[in-house]
């Protein structure tokens, strides 16, 4: 089971991530950008719309309704999801959100 630590730590590992707040919740930032944010239950990561489509699976991994999902914010309920494609979802948000300038893992 991933765990809301679990993706923490995913997600530090990343280039010039910072941990910040986003309406009390812990988020995950490249440069101003946030990529991830996290709460008891879930992670909501912004993804590429090809990612996203490829992703979902009925329950688990689903887009947010209406205009955040169709930006590619997407929610990850922890508990039910498989931890294998879970643990490559912050690198794919943080991917699409980092500047150019830093390389990539």
């Amino acid at each position: 089971m991933v765990t809301p630590d679990n993706l923490r730590h995913l997600a530090l590992l990343l280039p010039e991530t910072q941990e910040g707040d986003d309406h009390g919740k812990p988020a995950f930032l490249v440069g101003k950008k946030i990529f991830c944010t996290l709460s008891e239950e879930a992670a909501v990561v912004r993804l590429a719309a090809e990612d996203q489509h490829n992703l979902l699976e009925d329950g688990v991994i689903e887009a947010i309704p209406g205009y955040w999902g169709r930006k590619g914010w997407t929610r990850v309920h922890l508990p039910a999801a498989d931890e294998a494609r879970v643990k490559t979802l912050p690198r794919l948000a943080w991917d699409g959100v980092a500047p150019k300038r830093i390389p990539r893992p």
